[in-house]
């Protein structure tokens, strides 16, 4: 499909709306606007799943061709991967603000060091190297949020 869609359309998608061409920590602000959305789904399950599978869906079709278009490998301003992550970090997770500030750093911390196998996905580079180290990230983030709620007592 990205063969049909414009270099303009590519940017578009690839950098979230343009998000990514934020001046100062686009990951980070793609994120929170990321986060901003999953909180508004979260009484949604199936917007919710839909926004997810047609985010990732449309990462995984634009984000190769934007390497192509800025000539250097995961582009900073590709952050559509980051929107994909934190629909997973924040799935199913109940919605007190100390949940959402630590799933939100936790899930920032998990896509900054790459804890393997996200290493060695993002190695590959592409599409599947941008996209598959976020989505290993928010698993990442998800599961460690659940086991401390859980462990925690709060649900």
């Amino acid at each position: 499909m990205s063969g049909t869609l414009s270099d303009k359309h590519v940017k578009l998608l690839s950098t979230f709306f343009y998000n990514g061409y934020f001046p100062i920590a686009p990951g980070t602000t793609t994120s929170i606007v990321a986060a901003l959305i999953c909180l508004g789904l979260r009484d949604h399950p199936i917007l919710y799943i839909l926004f997810f599978i047609v985010t990732t869906a449309i990462g995984f079709m634009v984000c190769g061709r934007m390497e192509e278009i800025e000539k250097k490998k995961d582009p900073g301003c590709v952050t559509i991967d980051e929107v994909a992550g934190v629909c997973i970090a924040f799935w199913a997770l109940p919605i007190t603000p100390a949940v959402v500030v630590t799933t939100f750093f936790l899930w920032r911390a998990f896509d900054m060091f790459k804890i393997y196998p996200a290493n060695k996905l993002e190695a590959q580079g592409g599409a599947m190297g941008i996209m598959a180290d976020d989505l290993v990230a928010g698993l990442y983030t998800n599961i460690v949020m659940h086991i401390a709620i859980r462990w925690a007592g709060i649900i």
